[in-house]
């Protein structure tokens, strides 16, 4: 049974005044795991599949995965599950109310980056035993699985990955005089395929594309190259910013250059996330970074390449995102929760129905199968998900300083594109301060 609560239209990447609501409610919660991991352990590795209806929330930019796994999950199980997705500006202050309240459902998703927050929050209970018990534990993603784990406890699977990869449209390639098969390797590639394309002089097409004006989608595409060039944009531990770096200052000179030269479209520079891929999806764009969950969509309409985002000389890397999933703090129904849970972790769940609908798999040794084999993108985008150097940042204020309208990292980013460049240091300053909260 699916219940949906949309508004028809896409949404931003994140949640904004909300966070303020939540971080009230979730103060409340007392920070403290909720001692149901008995219950959760009843049934054993399986859980319990007695015929339950079960809860679950999760919010709009994965409606198409969540109501793939439900329907599968009911159509093979007694237990049944109830799914509602919400607005995803709605839900960070949903779940903080609920939190508030004691109304949690049984089970419920969240943005990977809000993870460590909840999991502080004594939001998720403690499935530490039963995700030992699997038989595949050391295969499932360890950047979801680390933002979910809390004083050695962990809370979290992965319920869906999202990673951050290079998109290229094939047919402007061509059209260009660029090699179709093969994306940029280096930074300095990815602007010389940008000004190559925009050289075409057609009207609406655009080298390239960005969310100027939206703090997560330039985490989720900016980050990589900075990891795949050694740097980190996160230091200790969450609490100070590392975006001062050489790779980063190069990344930002890079767009700047692209900027000037009327490479980037310019309703980049306004664009807030609710739109920010619609152009490539248009055809009007050559390459960018883009959500490997969107190849399905971007298929429809564009010859799509896929590579890894290179970083300033080479290597590549992707922002482990999605969401993590687990069992609230006031489900009454655990055991049954865990079944499905421990169903998402199944070769089923990743390969019969994520695999087949064009999603990565959160498990390294199921990578490489059935679908794969049929199209090499999605091996690409598998086997970037277990890079050394792909990773999930996790800082328990990532909110405030990077997701949140006009965050420093906002301003950062704006400012190094589009303004004042000069700004670094003490731009760099506000994002740690904003982490140090």
């Amino acid at each position: 049974m699916i219940r949906t609560r949309t508004r028809g239209r896409q949404r931003r990447l994140v949640a904004v005044a909300a966070a303020i609501v939540t971080t009230a409610a979730l103060t409340a919660c007392g920070g403290a795991d909720n001692g149901s991991a008995s219950e959760v352990s009843a049934g054993g590795v399986e859980g319990v599949d007695d015929g339950a209806t079960l809860t679950l929330w999760t919010r709009a930019p994965l409606e198409f995965q969540a109501n793939l796994l439900v329907e599968a999950y009911n159509k093979t199980h007694k237990n049944k599950v109830e799914l509602t997705i919400t607005p995803n500006d709605d839900y960070v202050s949903r779940v903080g109310a609920a939190a508030g309240s004691g109304d949690l459902p049984d089970l419920f998703a969240a943005d990977i980056v809000y993870v460590p927050n909840w999991t502080e929050a004594g939001l998720f209970s403690d499935v530490t035993e039963q995700i030992k018990q699997l038989p595949h534990a050391d295969k499932i993603n360890k950047g979801h699985l680390d933002a979910g784990t809390r004083d050695g406890k962990q809370h979290v699977l992965p319920f869906v990955l999202d990673l951050s990869v290079m998109f290229w449209n094939k047919a402007l390639y061509q059209e260009a005089g660029l090699d179709p098969e093969k994306g940029p390797a280096t930074l300095a590639e990815f602007a010389e395929h940008a000004k190559a394309v925009q050289r075409l002089g057609r009207e609406g097409v655009y080298g390239t594309s960005f969310g100027g004006n939206c703090g997560g989608c330039n985490v989720f595409t900016w980050f990589p190259t900075m990891w795949a060039s050694g740097d980190d944009p996160l230091l200790d531990g969450g609490a100070k910013s590392g975006l001062d770096s050489p790779s980063a200052k190069q990344l930002y000179g890079t767009w700047r250059d692209l900027w000037a030269a009327g490479a980037v479209d310019p309703a980049s520079r306004d664009e807030t996330g609710a739109t920010w891929v619609a152009a490539f999806q248009q055809g009007k764009i050559g390459v960018m970074p883009y959500p490997a969950t969107l190849l399905a969509t971007a298929d429809k309409t564009v010859d799509v390449g896929v590579a890894p985002i290179p970083g300033v000389d080479g290597g590549g890397s992707t922002f482990l995102g999605g969401d993590g999933i687990g069992i609230s703090k006031d489900s009454k129904k655990a055991a049954q929760a865990w079944n499905f849970l421990s169903w998402l972790m199944s070769e089923d769940a990743q390969v019969g129905v994520l695999a087949a609908n064009n999603t990565s798999v959160a498990r390294s040794d199921l990578a490489n199968n059935e679908h794969t084999r049929d199209d090499p993108r999605l091996l690409a985008i598998n086997e970037v998900a277990a890079a050394a150097d792909s990773r999930t940042p996790t800082a328990v204020n990532f909110q405030q300083a990077f997701n949140a309208a006009g965050s420093p990292w906002v301003t950062l980013l704006r400012n190094q594109v589009f303004g004042d460049a000069g700004s670094l240091a003490a731009d760099n300053a506000a994002v740690s301060e904003a982490l140090g909260q």
